[in-house]
């Protein structure tokens, strides 16, 4: 199973981003996402690559949601 995370776009390179969670920075391949994104984007990733935007409210909400859960459970 796979949990897909909201992470947001800080800098994009070609098809280069590099996205955060919670202070966590990886580098991403935008290659397989449908639609340009940019810099402040919220992207799902999976097995390194972006392959859907997501709303900025969503994103926020469901990272707010994860937080709340790993401090409940975690």
């Amino acid at each position: 199973m796979c949990l897909a995370i909201p992470s947001k776009i800080v800098r994009i390179d070609n098809l280069i981003a590099t996205v955060d969670v919670y202070g966590a920075r990886r580098d991403i391949n935008l290659m397989l996402l449908p639609e340009e994104a940019t810099v402040g984007d919220y992207v799902l990733v999976h097995a390194g690559f972006a392959i859907q935007k997501v709303a900025r409210d969503f994103a926020e909400e469901s990272l707010k949601l994860i937080k709340e859960t790993f401090e409940r459970y975690g």
